[in-house]
């Protein structure tokens, strides 16, 4: 069928796979460069902590922040100049991180990093939507956000050994650099649907199969501003999942090298493969995320029920974590895999909760739905970072129980996701498609 179809949809998965690479490349980078940028700027080991706290909340106020406008550029300007204007931008403040002298002027990278990276998702949703039919947004989203996995992963092998022969700057040069390359190959192969001449009239008939978007392909979809959004209970729904779930994921991307590298007392080396395989899994976790789903739309599953099933599941994968450490004094790598395995848990969520804001929005709001959740993201983000992450790990450090704090953690992320679930359900019991 897909011969006969056509799978010119997929290049344009592979761009936005490759865009989210870049985007978490960029942004967690960070992470294991900490060591050496403490030593550069002359902090002691409380003062790192804190002042690594500091330069996370200044990235997730500018990211939060950020949201209150990427969507509603990007559905302003679409998918194509959006994402090119987003991406450009985020990649010269990457590089400008490299011109730090001193922690004020890194913290002005980090914000300026942060603004700009907030268009990914809501261009990244917003170009799922309009180039896969219902039944695959899913697997195509699964498939673009284990680009984040794949960004993370690729740090650990190739960061320190940069930092360690040619300094910490040129890690953030390179990797900046990057994304203009993808710039290139955006404009060369992508366009919307209806003007890609790449694109078969079969694949394009099949893009745009499902009958409840008709009229948004004739393009007499409502035009819903973010006051509008705001009444609904489906856009809450969405924001208060992301709210209390996006802080997870931050937890782990930036503060998963710290806790192996105390909790286990390894170098920057041996910290490599620990670092990465939970990663890996959580890739694995992203496909299967979209997969699942998809399979059981094939089975004949209404959409609404096959997505909010296979949730319940992914939220499960993820409370083995409150055990992680008592595991991990057994053996390093139980630890190791209980992580992974909780990390796949929010993949998989990840890739349904965003499918479905194009479930319930029409394709000309999608990136401003996905702006007000990412805004929430963030703020829960802010939030978990300056309550929890900064003054209890301060405190626990001072006292010398850092790994008190880390278990208080996987408390927090074991149960978020549940929560959430059954927060969500009691605002959007069934499906209600906004303007249909």
């Amino acid at each position: 069928m897909n011969e006969k179809i056509g799978k010119y949809r997929w290049t344009i998965c592979g761009l936005v796979f490759f865009a989210t690479t870049i985007n978490y490349l960029d942004r967690t980078v960070i992470a294991f460069l900490r060591p050496y940028i403490a030593k550069s700027f002359h902090w002691t080991p409380v003062e790192e902590i804190a002042n690594y706290a500091n330069l996370e909340m200044a990235f997730k106020v500018s990211y939060a922040f950020g949201f209150l406008f990427a969507g509603r550029i990007i559905d302003k300007l679409g998918t194509k100049i959006g994402y090119a204007l987003a991406t450009g931008l985020w990649s010269v403040a990457a590089v400008c991180h490299a011109l730090a002298k001193g922690t004020f002027g890194f913290g002005i990278a980090r914000v300026f990093l942060g603004l700009t990276e907030a268009g990914n998702f809501p261009a990244a949703i917003k170009t799922t939507a309009e180039w896969f039919p219902k039944k695959e947004r899913a697997l195509a989203t699964g498939i673009f956000n284990s680009g984040s996995n794949i960004g993370a992963i690729a740090v650990p092998f190739i960061i320190p050994h940069l930092a360690q022969n040619y300094g910490w700057q040129i890690s953030f040069i390179i990797t900046g650099a990057i994304g203009f390359v993808w710039l290139i190959l955006w404009f060369i192969f992508y366009e919307v649907p209806k003007k890609q001449k790449r694109l078969s009239e079969s694949e394009l008939i099949y893009i745009n199969s499902d009958k409840d978007e008709i009229a948004e392909i004739n393009e007499v979809a409502p035009k819903l501003t973010w006051a509008q959004l705001l009444t609904y209970k489906q856009t809450w729904a969405f924001a208060i999942g992301k709210f209390l779930t996006d802080p997870i994921w931050w937890f782990y991307i930036f503060w998963l090298p710290d806790f192996l590298r105390k909790e286990y007392k390894l170098d920057e080396y041996a910290l490599i493969w620990p670092s990465a395989i939970p990663l890996i899994i959580a890739s694995l976790g992203s496909v299967f995320g979209g997969w699942l789903p998809m399979k059981l739309i094939n089975r004949s599953w209404p959409v609404f029920k096959a997505r909010k099933t296979s949730m319940l599941i992914y939220g499960i994968f993820v409370i083995p974590i409150v055990f992680s450490q008592y595991l991990g004094a057994i053996n390093m790598w139980f630890a190791v895999c209980i992580i992974g395995l909780a990390m796949a848990g929010h993949q998989a969520w990840s890739a349904n909760i965003f499918t479905t804001v194009s479930d319930m929005f029409p394709k000309s709001s999608t990136a401003s739905v996905t702006g007000i959740g990412g805004l929430f993201g963030g703020v829960g983000g802010l939030l978990l970072t300056f309550l929890i992450q900064k003054r209890m790990f301060v405190h626990y450090q001072s006292i010398g129980k850092l790994n008190t704090g880390y278990f208080i953690m996987f408390l927090i992320c074991g149960g978020a996701y549940i929560l959430a679930w059954i927060i969500m359900h009691i605002l959007v019991p069934r499906m209600k498609r906004v303007g249909a």
